[in-house]
């Protein structure tokens, strides 16, 4: 289960170079894709086998009327309450200044690692400077240069090393179901009518839930737990502070769950924001269950509105569009149940595990009928398939030249997966590898 990284320091130091190497590496550093708002507040990383979230701080001060010491210091409290771990940056032309020993303070006062980037030494004589970044009190103090890369590596190095897998649970486990979408589209009163109570604030103003909320559901032969998240809105509109704890506590609702409830308003159609969250979502291999609420609102409504609607609604969230699409209404009641037994079907394909013996006996007639085109004089030939133990469904293709299936058959394969085993609402993961070669 993936982790939460925060970026805090004062403007200008760099924040964003190093948020956007480290989401942005091709190599060791994965997954490079905008995050909820029209700038990259959040991006989705990994290095040594660790997977992990990254914010950056730095983004919602910008129309702020207090924008330095007031504004910042806040963004900092909201950090180490939510992030599992701080990147303090600071900036080695400058010195430490002022609000660097404030930031310091806060940080020195709790009990989250903290480790501190000393950026732009990407010389000798800077080397020499940074050491006096050692005074602000903190034993993991790094020297790097975010704009080149160097000495970041040592960095996440460390940071990964405080990185723990959680595991899931022992003994019986409950499955984590996630309602999330723009401020103001249902997803509290979504929750509401589920539980049949009161239990989250319901207004028509747009981001009244700041919190991420937890509500523990058994009836009519379900358990489950459902996460309201708070409304994630478009930077523009971000002035106060407790949207930034909002964004915070959404993308971890979305790490912790298994499936996706992604709520639409139906008035406006999927938007920018919707579809970086269906990004996240497939990108953290989640379950996702599409859900287009105040259908009840959409006037002047024809015979074959819906079916357009659901088409034009594929073709943005193409290539993996085999997600299941419902029209419901939280205002009327209308289709709720059926969004519960829609994500519970989903989450069940997640958990799918299907023998080797019938995957072998399935994909290799298809492949044998229709072979994966030569690549640069090379015959390639897929030996044998296999799941491999992961908690999402992926699967490993053995065979001589992995390095050269091209990439329309790689589509062609997962297709058939989907046409013969029932993987709707759940990305699948297919790795080619190379076979062994007594085989």
């Amino acid at each position: 289960m993936g982790q939460v990284l925060a970026i805090v320091g004062r403007p200008n130091v760099g924040k964003s170079t190093l948020f956007n190497r480290l989401i942005g590496q091709k190599k060791a550093i994965i997954d490079d894709f905008s995050g909820v708002t029209r700038d990259r507040i959040y991006g989705d990383s990994e290095w040594n086998g660790k997977q992990f979230s990254v914010i950056d701080t730095g983004g919602f001060v910008k129309n702020s009327d207090d924008i330095f010491e007031a504004a910042i210091r806040e963004q900092v409290h909201i950090a180490i309450e939510e992030a599992d771990a701080i990147i303090f940056m600071v900036d080695v032309t400058t010195g430490v200044t002022d609000l660097d020993e404030q930031m310091a303070d806060i940080l020195r006062r709790q009990s989250k690692k903290v480790f501190v980037a000393v950026n732009k030494v990407d010389n000798h004589t800077r080397s020499l400077m940074a050491n006096e970044f050692w005074s602000l009190g903190f034993d993991n103090t790094f020297f790097l240069s975010s704009i080149n890369g160097s000495g970041s590596g040592e960095l996440l190095d460390a940071i990964c090393d405080i990185f723990v897998t959680k595991p899931e649970e022992d003994d019986k486990h409950i499955p984590r179901l996630a309602i999330v979408g723009q401020p103001n589209v249902g997803k509290s009163s979504l929750t509401n009518a589920l539980l049949g109570e009161e239990r989250n604030i319901v207004t028509d103003i747009a981001g009244t839930t700041r919190d991420s909320v937890n509500s523990y559901y058994n009836k009519f032969g379900k358990e489950f737990y459902l996460m309201d998240t708070a409304g994630i809105r478009k930077k523009s509109k971000v002035h106060e502070n407790l949207e930034f704890y909002s964004v915070l506590r959404a993308i971890r609702a979305i790490e912790e769950s298994e499936v996706i409830m992604l709520m639409i308003d139906a008035t406006t159609g999927i938007e920018s924001q919707d579809l970086a969250i269906f990004t996240l979502a497939i990108k953290r291999h989640k379950g996702v269950v599409i859900l287009v609420n105040k259908w009840d609102l959409v006037k002047d409504k024809t015979t074959n509105m819906a079916r357009d609607f659901e088409d034009r609604l594929r073709k943005k969230i193409a290539p993996f569009n085999d997600v299941p699409i419902l029209f419901i209404s939280v205002l009327e009641k209308q289709r709720l149940h059926k969004a519960i037994d829609m994500a519970m079907y989903v989450h069940e394909n997640r958990q799918r595990r299907i023998k080797t013996s019938e995957l072998n006996d399935v994909m290799l007639e298809i492949i044998e009928r229709n072979p994966p085109p030569a690549s640069r004089g090379r015959m390639i030939k897929i030996k044998y398939i296999t799941q491999l133990p992961l908690r999402y469904p992926a699967f490993a293709f053995f065979c001589n030249h992995p390095d050269h299936v091209k990439a329309n058959y790689k589509g062609f394969l997962e297709n058939q997966m989907r046409k013969n085993f029932d993987f709707k609402g759940v990305p699948i993961s297919i790795f080619y590898r190379a076979k062994d070669k007594k085989d």
